[in-house]
């Protein structure tokens, strides 16, 4: 059984920096390609990062784009979300999803592209 335990989230200050963990446990690291979504109060859930089951491509909102960085760890099999210079804007749950994948360099951004979530972790962003 595939799950994903995303940890990390906490208060912050506009302009200070943070990085979730996601780590996967019943997948094998390279048969998975993963991402970061977003749900703020009020507001659909939203794409932020994605990155490729190869680990060569990475796709990003246009919102975080510069910002945020999305990478993995093939040893802790484990994918991180690093957020720099956050604003207020950025407060939401961050969920992280992976989906089984024989694509090594294609990325997901529509979130019923994935088979599986985490249970979310709080970022809040204080101005």
């Amino acid at each position: 059984q595939v799950q994903l335990v995303e940890s990390g989230g906490r208060l912050v200050q506009a302009g200070d920096s943070l990085r979730l963990a996601c780590a996967v446990s019943g997948a094998s690291f390279s048969t998975y390609a993963a991402g970061w979504f977003r749900l703020a109060p009020g507001k659909e859930r939203e794409f932020v990062a994605a990155v490729s089951r190869g680990m060569t491509f990475t796709d990003y909102t246009s919102s975080v784009k510069g910002r945020f960085a999305i990478s993995r760890d093939a040893v802790k099999n484990t994918v991180y979300l690093q957020m720099n210079s956050l604003r207020p804007e950025d407060t939401a749950v961050y969920y992280c999803a992976a989906r089984n994948t024989d694509q090594r360099y294609i990325t997901y951004r529509a979130d019923d592209e994935y088979h599986y979530w985490g249970q979310g972790t709080q970022v809040t962003v204080s101005s």
